[in-house]
């Protein structure tokens, strides 16, 4: 239930539209998992794809990171505002508009001459993808009846959590058999897709407020979010006592400040009322996904130099490598509804994270350079199960926790703190990952040629380049290399890991009560019609 919330209006009158049916829910969760999966796949496709632009487009490895990261940054940034608004105009031609805008975007990019206009189709993709995400998830919580609601939900998540690793597959295939700019042909397949079938079954809905847009807020919180994503996206290669970094955070962290404190003051009328934070289900669904999505996308940056460095595979074979743990955690996102039905949300939760964490530790544990991928094996698979059981019940424990009227904002809270918790692992466990390399390596460069043993030093794939230029030294120092990756793979996990046990701590003591799904009050009925009810907290 939420606290103190104002009054809203219905858009039509109940039963205006009557229930959906089941073949409409279908196509309904089918369209907006379509349109979800253009939007992920977006945000990984390009990495497949690094080497390829930079020597098109003669551009500088910097130049080509703000190609791929700036997608991201305009998406995070505009998520909540957008998704506000989205709940006052209508979350169906939201939906629409967010479409065309993607899709053309993506045309743009594909046909892009340059680096410039890459890198503003893709801020247009970025913005258009802030309309998409949040929409998608607040169209199955406004429309999807109580008891086939925690299912769709299951599902959204299960494409959030590895649509990402299937979108870099096809990417990689697509890179493989054709030339890196059919990358955008599946992001624009999807969109015409999802655009056909959303004008055909997706139901409007859409919530009329006697309180102002917050504007003031939607600005402040854009400013908070770009300055401390930019600071997790570029600390890592500009350095974090860069000026340009610390003043980034230093902007991030004030407009955060000024953002809560503004959200107070508005109160009801809040863009995100903070104290809702209060409750159990929304603060631990949300921290729960920081922590799982961080250390997803953590593991992503130690698993990819492992296979194609360490085992010497192709970037398609590599993602082929990775689809175990995407299939096991669409898989148990899905199942996730059922087990949190008969034991409770917290339980699940509680069982997903310690899942994740004994996966983390079997890779710290096991992984070798010998046993290759075997010795990892068990531990993606564990990892997958427990992302899969986690994220579920913390996404649905989000969105019962802001009312109808509010389902766009719960949206992008969701999607705002998935974002934040990808760029924080892969800074946190990038760094970790590269200090305990060098750590390593540098006991282990006795007799190799200064020159090399100096390129060596700078990671893994640097090591293996410079490596002929060493002589009868260049077994020995990929080896060494190889060993020190191992050596900073196994500092990582084991952070990760305790991380997650932290978390599991949290999520036991403090998450999601366990108890049955309870009424949420009506006051705002979408065009459906669709009865406003939730699973508890």
């Amino acid at each position: 239930m939420s606290i103190n919330q104002p009054p809203q209006a219905p858009d039509t009158p109940v039963g205006a539209g009557g229930t959906p049916d089941a073949r409409q829910l279908r196509a309904v969760l089918i369209t907006v998992s379509l349109a979800l999966m253009a939007v992920i796949a977006s945000v990984s496709g390009l990495n497949v794809a690094q080497t390829h632009m930079a020597v098109e487009f003669g551009a500088s490895q910097t130049t080509v990171l703000w190609i791929i990261n700036i997608y991201t940054l305009a998406l995070a940034a505009l998520l909540l505002p957008l998704g506000a608004i989205g709940d006052r105009l209508g979350r169906k031609p939201m939906l629409i508009t967010g479409l065309v805008i993607f899709g053309a975007a993506s045309v743009v990019a594909g046909l892009a001459p340059s680096a410039a206009v890459m890198i503003a189709a893709r801020v247009a993709a970025g913005i258009s993808a802030a309309m998409i995400m949040p929409i998608t998830l607040a169209v199955i919580t406004s429309t999807f009846p109580e008891e086939e609601r925690g299912k769709a939900i299951g599902v959204w998540t299960g494409v959030a959590g590895g649509g990402g690793i299937l979108g870099m597959f096809l990417s990689a295939l697509l890179v493989d058999v054709a030339d890196w700019r059919w990358l955008f042909v599946l992001p624009v397949v999807l969109v015409v897709v999802a655009l056909a079938m959303t004008l055909k079954s997706v139901p409007n809905s859409r919530e009329r407020s006697t309180h102002s847009f917050d504007t003031i807020g939607a600005l402040v919180s854009t400013i908070a979010v770009i300055g401390l994503i930019f600071v997790l996206q570029e600390g890592p290669e500009r350095g974090w006592t860069a000026p340009i970094t610390l003043i980034s955070l230093a902007v991030g962290v004030v407009a955060a400040i000024a953002f809560v404190a503004w959200e107070l003051h508005r109160r009801d009328a809040s863009l995100l009322d903070v104290r809702l934070f209060r409750e159990r289900g929304l603060a631990g669904g949300s921290i729960t996904l920081l922590v799982v999505f961080g250390v997803q996308a953590g593991i992503a940056v130690v698993l990819f130099p492992f296979f194609q460095a360490v085992l010497g595979w192709s970037g398609l074979l590599s993602t082929v490598a990775m689809m175990p743990m995407a299939v096991m955690m669409m898989m148990t996102s899905g199942l996730a509804p059922k087990m949190a039905a008969k034991i409770g949300a917290r339980s699940t939760m509680t069982v997903g994270v310690a899942l994740a964490t004994i996966g983390l530790a079997q890779m710290a544990l096991f992984v070798s350079v010998d046993g290759g991928y075997l010795s990892i094996l068990a531990g993606m698979l564990a990892m997958g199960i427990g992302m899969g059981l986690s994220m579920t019940p913390s996404t649905e424990a989000i969105t019962s926790s802001l009312p109808r009227a509010k389902q766009g904002v719960a949206s992008a809270l969701n999607d705002v703190t998935r974002e934040f918790g990808t760029a924080l692992g892969v800074a946190m466990l990038g760094a970790l990952l590269a200090g305990g390399y060098r750590s390593a390596i540098d006991g282990k460069l006795d007799g190799i040629p200064s020159g090399a043993a100096d390129t060596a030093r700078e990671g893994i794939a640097n090591a293996i380049e410079v490596a002929p230029t060493s002589g009868s030294h260049a077994q020995d120092l990929i080896h060494a290399a190889q060993q020190s990756f191992v050596d900073g793979w196994q500092q990582s996990m084991w952070v990760g890991a305790a991380v997650m046990a932290a978390l599991l701590l949290y999520v036991a003591l403090r998450g999601p009560k366990n108890t049955a799904p309870l009424q949420r009050d009506a006051e705002a009925v979408p065009e459906t019609g669709v009865a406003d009810n939730v699973a508890a907290r």
